[in-house]
């Protein structure tokens, strides 16, 4: 690379590889200076910044350099402008400080945050971001950088991404880049964002500090009982072995505690710690895994080495699942389980942490390691509403803000996520009042944080929550009062079934022609419900792969109990679970079918989860999934008459500005064999003949409506319709 090489060029602002500190150059101009993809340069404007250079389109400008909002700032260039490129030697940071937001500091180690820096070109006095630097990463690296962004995502919550650290200072070089042997620490002293933690080194777990102000019980509502019972065995472990010997027993301090992402698992340990006078290290078990074997094993070793020299003290193993998987366990995991065994032994506690302990190695829970399994539950509505108190105690609220409003909307919700919430709702009010002397959070910010931050256990959910209700579906009377009895009721009253001692409706069946409302009815259930929604078509699920199916059916019903109250949608049910032993597919939907049946009446207990299918061929669906305890209610939605088309008329136009000579009851009435989804259409469609006429229009009148119904034709097929009905009428209980 040639050093002595400059170029000025003007600078594009571009949302390409946005807060990742990636600039792109044409090929040619790169070919010029002598760079290559993933090379460093200095980048001087109003003030001077680094970056990583990669590759622009070959059609973009010669004279131009693309560069993000990040990019720009530390450049003091929001507006674009002339900037000078210089090629700089690749220089290894030997240490970075950084300072953040208080609630960052809190949760993020300094290992994760190294993770996050890993192949960016830092500055002093420079804005950097949370997001991988996963555009140009090293192949060692890949694997880092995506366990990076899971933890970060699951800790920080939503607002992860738009998170912004200063660079307070850069060892080694003006600028430099960061590697796995940069010793990465938060700010220390009263100028920090939040208590300082220790810096990290490779082999060096991250420690508390005993000038740091202990994290309390009293910050962590809702998990008591679980701490109550960890502290008592710590408290009996390191403080009172003399009983323990005089009773000729010994106690083991291997715990695994269990619970979704960023509900507290690791803070609670901490808390503990402090509360029986232990040290907790923490050690991220996805950091060591994706090293190699040799070097995860002297991790380890040099870990244990350490932490047991330090008793009384904890171990804190966080997502233990990547040290010790389920599936395909390496030598990495018997190393670990040795380390495990020694550690036990030498009288110091080992905590591992996972939100998915159905992919940790079983062995792990033998008598001599991991014996005691804390599980840390979904909040409840009660327990948000004291967790909201906790994260709002600083905040200036406003006398309208309804709290157990708040906590009533956020079913599915941990920690983490109500804190996401929180900050969001702040950003809302500091948006609104910018120059106010005495700013108030207002329940309008809530509204609006609820608007766009979504639980984590809801990240990859297929279905998003219409703002409707069952007041919004046009008749289907009857429908919608089995539905309210069969789902609202289970989701919104569990104590009250509960306290009548019955088990509540597991699942529900709709079933019906094409188009006439059962999708549209799930949508308005789950507003009305105020539950998550999980939706997946029944195809969906099936996969060529052996065991694969199965597997997504698991993982289904994972995310459900987590996130509960929930509704699980199963659209197009006959393909996932069509009747046993007639497939030509080597057994995959049999298997399917028979993974389906244990999760809706297994051992394992669906709380708060409900599910609803719907199909058009009720006939093909597997008998046993009709059962009661299963999809129990068979809830016939059947096509409209004239007086329900009237009805799903009026609904769908009431923000179309219908002229007044247009008669939705004679209109009804005239719709013989329309859909639901046809008489929507309708509707839609002389919207549409209104603007043909005239793109000033403000009515939609009588003409456009007969223009539409000349266009829109019924869909419905009279001999389906029949059999359907049919079927409903010999399966009426």
């Amino acid at each position: 690379m040639a050093d002595d090489l400059t170029l000025t060029v003007t600078l594009r602002p571009a949302a390409l590889d946005a807060r990742r500190g990636i600039v792109r150059l044409h090929p040619e101009v790169m070919a010029a200076l002598a760079l290559r993809p993933g090379d460093p340069v200095r980048l001087t404007g109003a003030r001077t910044t680094a970056g990583i250079v990669a590759k622009a389109e070959s059609t973009a400008g010669r004279g131009l350099l693309y560069a993000d909002d990040l990019t720009l700032g530390n450049l003091g260039m929001r507006d674009g402008g002339q900037v000078t490129v210089t090629p700089i030697p690749v220089t290894q940071a030997a240490r970075v400080t950084l300072a953040g937001p208080a609630e960052v500091v809190a949760v993020v180690s300094p290992e994760m945050l190294r993770l996050a820096l890993l192949g960016k070109v830092v500055s002093a006095g420079d804005d950097v971001s949370l997001l991988p630097q996963d555009v140009l990463p090293e192949a060692g690296h890949r694997p880092l950088v995506e366990a990076a962004r899971r933890s970060l995502a699951n800790r920080v919550g939503y607002a992860w991404t738009s998170t912004l650290l200063s660079v307070v200072e850069v060892a080694g070089a003006d600028a430099a880049l960061v590697t796995m042997d940069t010793v990465v620490a938060w700010q220390d002293g009263p100028a920090a964002a939040a208590p300082a933690r220790p810096e990290v080194s490779p082999g060096t777990p991250a420690s508390t500090d005993p000038d740091v102000p202990p994290l309390s019980l009293d910050d962590l509502p809702g998990l008591r009982t679980q701490a109550k019972e960890l502290e008592e065995l710590l408290d009996l472990g390191f403080h009172h072995g003399e009983v323990l010997a005089k009773l000729g027993t010994r106690v083991t301090l291997g715990v695994l505690i269990c619970g979704a992402a960023g509900s507290g698992k690791s803070a609670l340990v901490r808390a503990v710690g402090t509360a029986v006078g232990a040290e907790v290290r923490t050690v991220w078990a996805p950091e060591l895994a994706a090293l190699t074997n040799n070097a995860a094993a002297a991790r380890l070793r040099e870990l244990s080495s350490e932490v047991r020299s330090k008793r009384p003290a904890v171990l804190l193993i966080s997502d233990v699942e990547a040290l010790a998987p389920r599936e395909e366990p390496g030598p990495i995991s018997t190393v670990f389980r040795q380390v495990l065994a020694d550690t036990l032994a030498d009288g110091t506690a080992v905590v591992c942490t996972t939100s998915r302990p159905e992919s940790v190695d079983p062995s792990l829970r033998a008598p001599e390691l991991l014996s005691v399994q804390l599980t840390v539950p979904l909040p409840d509505a009660a327990m948000r509403r004291e967790q909201l108190g906790v994260l709002t105690r600083g905040m200036p609220l406003a006398e309208d803000v309804r709290m157990d409003e708040v906590a009533g909307r956020t079913p599915g919700f941990v920690a983490a996520d109500l804190g996401a919430l929180a900050r969001e709702a702040g950003v809302r009010a500091a948006l609104r009042q910018k120059d106010a002397e005495s700013p108030t959070v207002t329940m309008a910010d809530f509204e609006a944080a609820l608007d766009v931050v979504r639980p984590t256990s809801m990240a990859e959910s297929t279905l998003e929550v219409a703002a409707v209700t069952l007041d919004d579906v046009g008749d289907m009377a009857e429908v919608k009062q089995v539905l309210t009895e069969s789902v609202l009721w289970p989701l919104t009253y569990p104590d009250t079934f509960a306290r009548l001692g019955v088990s509540p409706p597991r699942g529900v069946l709709l079933y019906g022609p094409p188009g006439c409302g059962k999708t549209y009815l799930v949508k308005a259930i789950a507003g009305t419900g105020k539950a998550n929604v999980l939706s997946v078509k029944g195809a969906e699920l099936l996969s060529k792969w052996v065991g694969d199916s199965e597997r997504s059916v698991r993982e289904l019903f994972r995310r459900a109990r987590e996130a509960a109250p929930t509704l699980v949608f199963l659209d197009e049910v006959d393909a996932l679970a069509p009747a046993r032993g007639q497939g030509t597919d080597g057994g995959v939907t049999d298997r399917v079918v028979a993974a389906l049946l244990t999760e809706l009446d297994g051992v394992e207990d669906l709380r708060n989860v409900v599910v609803i299918g719907a199909t058009n061929r009720p006939d093909l669906i597997d008998p046993a999934l009709l059962r009661p305890g299963r999809l129990e209610r068979l809830v016939f939605v059947p096509p409209p008459d004239a007086e329900a088309r009237t009805a799903i008329l009026r609904a769908s136009s009431k923000a179309v500005p219908l002229d007044e000579a247009v008669d939705l009851a004679a209109l009804g009435a005239d719709l013989e064999g329309f859909s639901a989804a046809d008489c929507s259409a309708l509707i839609r469609e002389a919207a549409l003949a209104a603007m043909r006429d005239s793109l000033e229009a403000t009515t939609v009148t009588a003409a456009n409506v007969a223009a539409a119904r000349a266009r829109v034709r019924a869909s419905l097929d009279p001999g389906q319709v029949a059999w359907l009905a049919a079927y409903a009428e010999s399966h009426q209980p």
